[in-house]
């Protein structure tokens, strides 16, 4: 939704009153008629020159519906005019009346603009407390602001300055132009479309709607409903998204910023696949950078006479993972960060993560920074921030994750820090022998051995690998047993797992018979 007005006009007793409505191409217009609206009348509406019947003298006790055009009942008992998606062939002249008891003509014009118009897709869950924001033009700053509530029936006013309701505030920030919006205790029946809105002192009561916000409550029967998704950086992702199976509904994906709306996705690499069942969608991300990191909502959009309704029901988290970083015990390392450039003016962290450790900022990387084995350099130039560690201990070895700071840690990458051992294992075998060792090994990471000369020719798009070898996996360790060695069984070898040690093969020719 682009804009929306509400006029409200007087009509001249004896005479054919008309008024004048200015509207913005893919809006919408909503007019007061300050005359009855009589239930048991008929209505109409008709486009004049050319004619064009629109609404046929129907009648009903509280809304009537054509398409795009609704005449409806408010709850001063006025007939309410409403138009949506506006184009610019719905300009012209329109005759409004109610059986032989009153009509009046409306002029309306539909210009192409840009400004103003907006539409944002808000979640919350039950019980805390809802945070929007409303955009409006430098023109509106010193005009008095509302803020309406579309049901099913009707659009009121629910809130502005001499109109309140509780647990609802506003703050307008004159020098941003910004209407901020707080709702706390949010509940189920605060769901639904929000539109900011203000009123021009010079047209008494005429009312410019310069923002539509869906607001989604998430209650805790939907928690369930949570996905974590995890891509090396370049691959693709398939992600499988759920609505309920009564909706007959047009699919929706967003993706939620840092002030929790959900934008809208405008992009090639994004494609929503159709429904492969009645209540599942799938989506695919293609080409994954760190610019797709972040949180996505799966839903469902549906329409109801002239409204139209977003229900968000998948929460998905998607995680990127970087290539592995190798350093040598008593060395250095450098893990690197990119980060979306709408981070850049943002505090950035590395934080450790491990199964016991749930806290995302680990004091221990906050207290090497304090003994200068770590440094940080932040290049906004490039969108990548650099961690250097040096004199690596096997206690530096883990999972590492780039964070930003915004209300909360978020944390949208992640890497494995793997240390190589000083000490090297050299074992001597004959044709034909058995060889077995130990290496070390923590169950939160995957096992590694492989024959290659460096331990990064182990990874493959920062997979590791192992290779065809038998194992046992006990505390701490996993054994790797190889039997009938052979002489091209000779060379390098890497095992472990976050700590991985250096072994050097030597298999020499069979015994010989005397």
């Amino acid at each position: 939704m682009k804009i929306l007005l509400i006029f409200t006009f007087f009509i001249i007793t004896g005479a054919v009153s008309c008024f004048d409505v200015i509207g913005y191409s893919g809006g919408s217009v909503l007019v007061d008629s300050q005359k009855p609206w009589c239930s048991d009348c008929f209505k109409y509406m008709t486009k004049l020159n050319p004619h064009r019947n629109i609404i046929n003298y129907k009648k009903h006790d509280r809304w009537i519906n054509e398409r795009r055009f609704t005449l409806y009942c408010n709850t001063f008992e006025n007939l309410m005019i409403y138009i949506k998606d506006l184009n610019t062939e719905d300009s012209g002249r329109y005759r409004i009346g109610v059986d032989d008891q009153w009509y009046t003509d409306m002029i309306l014009t539909v210009r192409e603009d840009s400004c103003c118009g907006a539409s944002q897709t808000v979640m919350v869950n039950t019980g805390e407390t809802a945070n929007f924001r409303c955009q409006y033009s430098q023109d509106y700053k010193t005009d008095e602001k509302f803020i309406f509530k579309k049901r099913k029936d009707l659009t009121d006013i629910i809130y502005n300055t001499w109109q309140k309701k509780e647990r609802f505030s506003i703050s307008d920030d004159r020098d941003k132009n910004l209407l901020n919006i707080k709702i706390t205790d949010v509940r189920s029946e605060d769901a639904g479309v929000y539109l900011c809105g203000v009123q021009r002192y010079r047209d008494s009561y005429s009312y410019f709607i310069f923002t539509a916000v869906h607001l989604n409550i998430m209650s805790k029967a939907l928690e369930h409903l949570w996905l974590n998704k995890s891509v090396y950086v370049g691959d693709e992702v398939n992600i499988s998204c759920q609505i309920p199976e009564e909706h007959q509904v047009s699919k929706l994906f967003c993706k939620e910023d840092e002030n929790h709306i959900c934008q809208n996705i405008n992009t090639s690499k994004v494609k929503l696949n159709d429904l492969s069942h009645k209540s599942v969608f799938t989506v695919t991300i293609s080409n994954v950078t760190v610019r797709d990191a972040g949180v996505y909502w799966c839903g469902a959009e549906t329409t109801e006479r002239d409204l139209t309704f977003i229900s968000l029901t998948t929460k998905v988290q998607l995680n990127l993972i970087m290539p592995p970083v190798f350093g040598d015990e008593g060395g250095s390392a450098q893990i690197i960060c990119p980060y979306d450039p709408i981070y850049k003016s943002k505090s950035k962290y590395l934080c450790k993560s491990s199964t016991t450790d749930r806290n995302p900022l680990n004091e221990t990387l906050r207290d090497e920074m304090k003994m200068n084995r770590l440094t940080v350099n932040d290049d906004m130039t490039a969108n990548v921030f650099t961690v250097n560690i040096t004199g690596l201990t096997a206690e530096d070895a883990g999972k590492y994750c780039c964070t930003v700071r915004l209300e909360t840690d978020v944390i949208y990458l992640y890497t494995h820090l793997i240390i190589i051992m000083n000490e090297e294992v050299i074992l001597n075998k004959r044709e034909g022998d058995n060889m077995s060792i130990q290496c070390k090994h923590h169950a939160e990471y995957q096992k590694l051995f492989c024959k290659a000369h460096e331990p990064s020719m182990c990874v493959n798009d920062g997979v590791s690998f192992q290779s065809r070898r038998d194992d046992e996996t006990s505390a701490g360790v996993f054994t790797v047993n190889i039997s009938h060695l052979r002489e091209e069984d000779s060379g390098i070898y890497w095992c472990g797992s976050h700590i991985i040690t250096k072994v050097q093969l030597n298999v020499t020719g069979g015994y010989t018979k005397v």
